[in-house]
């Protein structure tokens, strides 16, 4: 398979140089939206082009608390396992980020807890692994929108195991205080709504501490950047006035090639079934990202 074959939102890759290739996660099916969850897939591949799979990363096991909603897996190295953080949902209980650990890249993962690790009465999605310079891991996710209409990124430090939450979550900003992002249209409550989606963390050569996010911009689905002015995960935090990415496409994430260039993964365009992933290869310039090919 070849990169325009595979239908997948929220893209994230995991390069292995050992291997001598990357593996290739994120939210599939045609029916993801209100669906039964299945599982997840994933690819490998040498070339960010060409594609082996799908393989089955993971199947729900019997009595496994989500069935539906099986959204944006993202796959960490984290004291020698292969740590995947992945968003769920089921009738009668708040959506939360649940982790799955295997061996190996391909899996198969098991979840290592009996639930979430997100709060059990927040509805929450998109977890993401932040490792401190204390060596400490964090979850930063997003606390949806659905529930509080101004979304809102939150972190929150994690047990070494990764199987609990080690302390309370740490709120570092809603949606709205991006200038670029645009509150959704129909809210009957008259509260305005804005979206946050996908946080990732990134660590510049300068020492920079960076996010993206993404939320509803003039042109549709985007991505922006904020920036901890502190360089840790507890911030405070400052948005880019214009988004990395504008237009029909987001959820990213920044990997390093095989060969040592930075890219930014997403997906574009953002209606489904159509979704596909997009490599984009980006510079570090004095701490800020830049394009090096045209941004939709």
């Amino acid at each position: 398979m070849q990169t325009g074959d595979i239908h997948i939102r929220d893209p994230f890759v995991l390069p292995v140089p050992e291997r001598g290739c990357y593996y290739l996660y994120g939210t599939t099916g045609k029916n993801c939206w209100d669906g039964p969850g299945g599982g997840f897939d994933c690819y490998h591949g040498g070339d960010l082009e060409n594609w082996e799979g799908p393989l089955p990363a993971f199947r729900p096991p019997a009595g496994f608390w989500g069935t539906t909603n099986f959204w944006a897996p993202e796959v960490h190295l984290f004291q020698g396992r292969c740590c995947m953080l992945a968003s769920f949902k089921t009738p009668g209980r708040f959506r939360g980020t649940q982790i799955l650990c295997a061996p190996r890249p391909e899996g198969p993962f098991a979840p290592i807890s009996a639930g979430p690790v997100t709060p059990a009465n927040w509805e929450c999605l998109d977890g993401t692994l932040h490792v401190d310079a204390d060596g400490r891991p964090w979850i930063v996710f997003s606390h949806e929108w659905t529930q509080v209409h101004d979304g809102a990124i939150c972190a929150m430090r994690l047990a070494n195991d990764l199987t609990r939450a080690a302390g309370r979550p740490l709120f570092l900003f809603n949606a709205s205080e991006a200038p670029w992002a645009v509150a959704l249209q129909g809210e009957p409550s008259g509260f305005p709504r804005y979206v946050t989606d996908g946080p990732f963390l990134h660590r510049t050569a300068n020492g920079e501490l960076l996010m993206l996010w993404s939320s509803i911009g003039a042109a549709g689905y985007a991505m922006g950047v904020a920036r901890s002015t502190s360089g840790t995960v507890a911030g405070p935090w400052e948005q880019e006035p214009q988004p990395v990415w504008g237009q029909d496409g987001g959820h990213g994430m920044i990997f390093r090639s095989l060969a040592g260039r930075l890219f930014m993964a997403l997906h574009r365009p953002n209606d489904t079934p159509n979704e596909r992933p997009l490599f984009v290869p980006i510079e570090e310039t004095g701490g800020r990202l830049t394009l090096t090919a045209s941004a939709g």
